[in-house]
Parts: structure tokens; sequence; C-alpha cells
């Protein structure tokens, strides 16, 4: 059985400690770095059933709050702060899972963030990038402004994005993706809202989502880990 161990890391020098929560299966292959969105911590559902089913397939995850959430505010961390934040996540995680491949992105502003830092130095031992919906731009101004760090990264990235998310118009991110070219993977979850929930005439239960969800990521990571491992060779 897989338990969630609390813990605490230093974010930046001047944000000071925030908190965190590792879910680590026994028998964990890699390790996810996971960010929240903007309007809910690490604690939100859509976070706790993510990482609860990535345990089943033996994916940890290290989650964990940027300052302005654990200091209750409601206005998001500046870019610098967040990015460093992320940084200092990733270190965290890498000695709470000692040996296991690393992976790091998250939920919209977490995984935007997540790319931001990744853009501007390469996250150390992070093999690849996982985003659940990546905002692209804000509602109703759409946009490839936030799009133009992505090029930088020279690792490979998974985009998780439902064909319905209103902050990512799929005429812009779908020719995004293909100029970032065979780094970045696009997946569509048919239906689905920036939230993964899809209309109930598409017959799908959430429970069916968050399978496809997790199993995208799930191969995602493997077929990286297998690429480096066949670089190394």
């Amino acid at each position: 059985m897989t338990h969630e161990r609390e813990l605490r890391f230093q974010a930046t020098k001047t944000s000071g400690e925030v908190s965190a929560l590792l879910c680590l299966p026994p028998d964990a292959w890699c390790l996810y770095v996971f960010g929240h969105g903007a309007g809910a911590g690490m604690r939100h559902g859509f976070m706790e059933k993510i990482s609860h089913d990535l345990a089943g397939l033996g994916i940890g995850t290290f989650r964990y709050q940027f300052p302005y959430m654990e200091a209750g505010r409601k206005l998001p961390d500046l870019p610098a702060i967040a990015n460093k934040t992320v940084r200092s996540a990733v270190a965290a995680a890498a000695k709470a899972g000692p040996g296991l491949p690393l992976f790091a992105g998250g939920k919209s502003f977490g995984g935007r963030m997540t790319s931001q830092a990744a853009s501007s130095e390469p996250l150390a031992s992070v093999r690849g990038l996982a985003f659940f919906g990546f905002p692209l731009h804000p509602p109703k101004k759409p946009g490839i402004s936030r799009a133009e760090h992505l090029s930088t990264i020279k690792i490979p990235m998974l985009f998780l994005q439902g064909t319905r998310d209103h902050l990512a118009q799929l005429d812009l991110l779908g020719p995004v993706c293909e100029e970032l070219g065979a780094l970045s993977h696009l997946h569509l979850v048919e239906g689905g809202d920036h939230s993964f929930k899809v209309l109930k005439r598409s017959r799908r239960s959430e429970a069916d989502v968050f399978v496809e969800l997790t199993g995208t990521l799930e191969a995602f990571c493997r077929e990286t880990i297998s690429a480096c491992g066949a670089r190394k060779e």
C-alpha cells in the first residue's frame, strides 16, 4: 500500500519553506515532480487522483506548493519566484527518491512554470516534461506567446490536452507542437475541457479519462527512459 509522506523544502531564499507530498509506491521506477494549477494547491482532487492512479502504475509523485499558495494568497508568484521554486522542488524530489529517473511538469500553471524553468537552464536529472492542460493563452485571448520559450528545451515534452480546453485552441497548439519536432508529443483527450471533464453524451466516465491520462504518461516515461538508455549505449 502506498502512503503519502509530508515534507518541506526551501522554495527560494526570500520565500522560505513550502509543503510537499511524496507518494512513492514500493515498486516505483520513476518519480514525477508535480506542480499545481494557479487556483488550487497540491491537495486538489485532480492532483490527488492523478497521484493515486500513477502510484498504481509504479510512478511516484512529488507534489508541492508554490509560495503564494502556501501563504494563502490568491495572486500567483512572479515567474522568477515560481521558476526557482520548480528548481528547488526538483532538487528536493531527487533527494526524496534517490536513484529514480525524474520527470517534471504539472497542471496548467504548474506545467507552464516548469517549462519556463527548464528553458532558462536544464532541470538537473530531469528526463522529460509532462503537462496536464498546458495554458497556451488566457481565456478568450488566443495567442502563442506563452510557447515561445519551449523551443529552447532539449528534452521530450508531453502535452496532455482536452479538445475543449479554452486555454489552448487546438488550431494554435497543434502547429506549436509540430514546430517543436520529435521532442514534442501531443495527446488529445476527446471532449475534455481544461480540467479534463467530458460531456455526458460522450458516455465516458471520469475514471475512463484518468486511465487515459495516466496510461499515456506511463508510456511517455517508459519510452523516454528507454531512449535515454539507448543513447548511452
